[in-house]
């Protein structure tokens, strides 16, 4: 059931980003004269389809393979490799007929739309859900924040109370995944360590970083184990722990934040344990079995957990406001991103992800909040992709278009022909690579 809600988010997705992306092109190639001969969501490989109905000169329908979406443009090389339409002398209505500006809009049409959609789900999301905030300052006004692996490489110890990075003040928790730190190549921040108030150098390389962890976040807020409730039939029940344990040493190690005795007791998972707690005036010695899952079974006090996070509202136009500055920072991001990727500073094989890994992140439970944020990005992973310079690609043809206003005429249709050859090939390397990443590497 739940590979299935993930299949099911996925192509619900998937199926609003290209119906939206192929749109952006049908409009543009319609409002220039030029006919379109097909619309398809999924693919119709081999002629098999699910469904069609034809509206004027365009066939409609929704294909087998769930790869992706098209429109064929009377006269366009495309995916379709059809050469008896191009063997023929061009039609006023075929898009090698118009100008070369009005197929590079053309081309541009889906991307643009691809934006336009992730800026309206952003807005639209903020709009309609606001936002809960985790506020740095519990941490800074308890016991600091808890670090990360990566956190640790990035320069931060737990119980650090951070005040601000490269001069600007850290408000709520996800600043510290901001791209003013992820995409700098010179952090330092303000903190209290230890009482003293100092400023300490971090990493240059936190998209690394960051990428090769999975994307965990840097730190969270950091608490004291104390136990506030105990499950039925747990090991913690067991084992005799009581509501207000204070769990202070695992194994005669001391733990002084609850995620450092989560991962003794992660570590410990199918063996026994002896704890220290500290139970009132008294320090009690427990030993526990820890099941195979490395849990004891207890759920941990917050305190004050009024005080943890805050719920933010928009109205209508300072959501759109915002959901620009979002949607700025998510573009940035994905160019980041790629150009990380090109120039070797994060893993290929990492940081690639396939369909499978897609349907993981949007996961096994739905809510729309989930599924609006997930699909908002990714219409924005959809666009910059799209203008990557690769044959087949709508980036590669508006290459060729550029060339082509350049010196005046067209690449042969045999050129082209074989530059979307290349660049198929180019895609399933690169979806091979994906698959292989997220099933192996990941």
């Amino acid at each position: 059931m739940d590979v299935l809600i993930m299949v099911l988010q996925l192509l619900a997705g998937l199926s609003i980003l290209v119906i939206v992306h192929e749109f952006g092109h049908f409009i543009a190639a319609r409002a220039f004269g030029m006919r379109v001969d097909k619309f398809y969501l999924f693919f119709d490989a081999y002629g098999k389809k699910l469904f069609s109905f034809k509206h004027g000169d365009t066939e409609y329908g929704i294909g087998w393979l769930p790869l992706g979406g098209y429109v064929k443009i009377s006269g366009m090389v495309d995916e379709s490799m059809d050469k008896d339409q191009l063997a023929q002398e061009p039609q006023p209505h075929e898009f090698r007929s118009k100008p070369a500006w009005q197929r590079l809009i053309v081309m541009l049409g889906g991307i643009i739309l691809n934006i336009i959609l992730g800026y309206i789900i952003f807005s639209g999301k903020l709009a309609y859900f606001g936002e809960t905030q985790m506020l740095n300052t519990y941490a800074n006004n308890h016991y600091g924040i808890a670090v990360s692996e990566i956190g640790a490489k990035a320069g931060f110890q737990d119980g650090d109370k951070v005040l601000a990075i490269n001069d600007k003040p850290i408000v709520y928790m996800k600043d510290f995944n901001s791209n003013q730190v992820i995409f700098s190549n010179n952090n330092s921040a303000k903190i209290i360590r230890d009482g003293q108030e100092q400023t300490v150098q971090l990493a240059p390389n936190m998209l690394e970083l960051i990428t090769e962890s999975k994307r965990e976040p840097l730190v969270t807020f950091a608490m004291k184990t104390e136990v506030d409730s105990v499950l039925p039939e747990s090991a913690a029940e067991k084992a005799g722990l009581k509501k207000g344990d204070v769990i202070i040493a695992i194994n005669d190690t001391s733990v002084n934040y609850y995620h450092k005795m989560s991962e003794r007791i992660i570590g410990n998972r199918g063996n026994k344990i002896d704890m220290l707690v500290q139970r009132g005036t008294d320090t009690v010695a427990i030993a526990a079995n820890v099941s195979d899952k490395g849990t004891l079974g207890f759920i941990n006090k917050i305190e004050d957990q009024d005080q943890l996070t805050e719920k933010l509202h928009y109205g209508l136009g300072e959501s759109f406001l915002l959901g620009f500055s979002r949607s700025g920072s998510a573009l940035y991001g994905q160019i980041a991103g790629i150009k990380a990727l090109v120039t070797g500073k994060i893993n290929a094989m990492k940081s690639l992800t396939s369909p499978i890994g897609i349907a993981k992140i949007y996961g096994a439970e739905f809510d729309w909040f989930t599924f609006w944020t997930i699909t908002g990005l990714l219409s924005f992973v959809l666009a910059i992709m799209n203008l990557l310079p690769i044959p087949a690609l709508d980036g590669g043809h508006c290459v060729f278009l550029l060339v082509e206003m350049v010196r005046g005429k067209p690449l042969s249709d045999k050129a082209l022909m074989r530059a979307q050859v290349v660049g198929f090939v180019i895609i399933m390397g690169l979806m091979v690579l994906a698959v292989s990443s997220d099933l192996f590497f990941k």
